[in-house]
């Protein structure tokens, strides 16, 4: 089973990230599930989001405690709250941030995972530049296939697909895309 967390803030769209990760899921015949954990309900308080992805039927409802995988989506979470608190080893992080790890004051943090293990878009500018929104949360799932290979980018574009219509899904897969091509260190040549 491959376990995903999902940080941010209301109004980044973080539930909504962890349903289209578990869409994708769907998609590539895995079984998924996604769902939230969140205090106060307003715009700009943190919001954890989970996802699970796994070959055979998930029967585990709790919360994930020790996440495969950590998107963050509000890097100003790391002063916060500790968004790393039982990631794997091994674990990857994706985080919405061209910053170096330095500059974000998370080497400690991220220093003994595996290289490429930890990587960093501008998601919420390309989801600006795509869908006219700062709205990070497309953009990490197409940086998110790239990264853990879990599912591939065609999946999520039809889960984009599927929770958008029109020109929002269009503008969230071309921000995906463009993301996907950023995490793998290429640059997206339509972008």
């Amino acid at each position: 089973m491959f376990q995903v967390r999902l940080h941010g803030r209301g109004g980044q769209g973080v539930v909504t990230a962890a349903e289209m990760l578990s869409i994708a899921g769907f998609v590539e015949g895995k079984h998924a599930q996604a769902f939230p954990s969140f205090g106060s309900e307003r715009t700009g308080a943190p919001v954890v989001s989970f996802c699970r992805l796994d070959d055979k039927e998930i029967r585990r409802r709790e919360p994930i405690l020790e996440p495969d995988c950590l998107i963050i989506q509000d890097p100003t979470l790391f002063h916060a709250l500790d968004v790393f608190q039982g990631l794997k080893p091994d674990g990857y992080v994706l985080i919405n941030s061209t910053k170096d790890w330095h500059e974000l004051g998370i080497a400690d943090k991220v220093s003994h995972l595996p290289e490429g293990h930890v990587v960093g878009v501008n998601a919420s500018g390309l989801a600006k530049k795509h869908v006219g929104r700062p709205v990070p949360n497309a953009a990490l799932l197409g940086a998110f296939a790239a990264e853990a290979g879990q599912i591939s980018l065609e999946s999520v574009e039809k889960a984009i697909g599927t929770k958008f219509g029109g020109k929002i899904a269009e503008g969230n897969i071309a921000a995906a895309r463009a993301a996907h091509a950023a995490a793998l260190g290429e640059e997206l040549q339509d972008a």
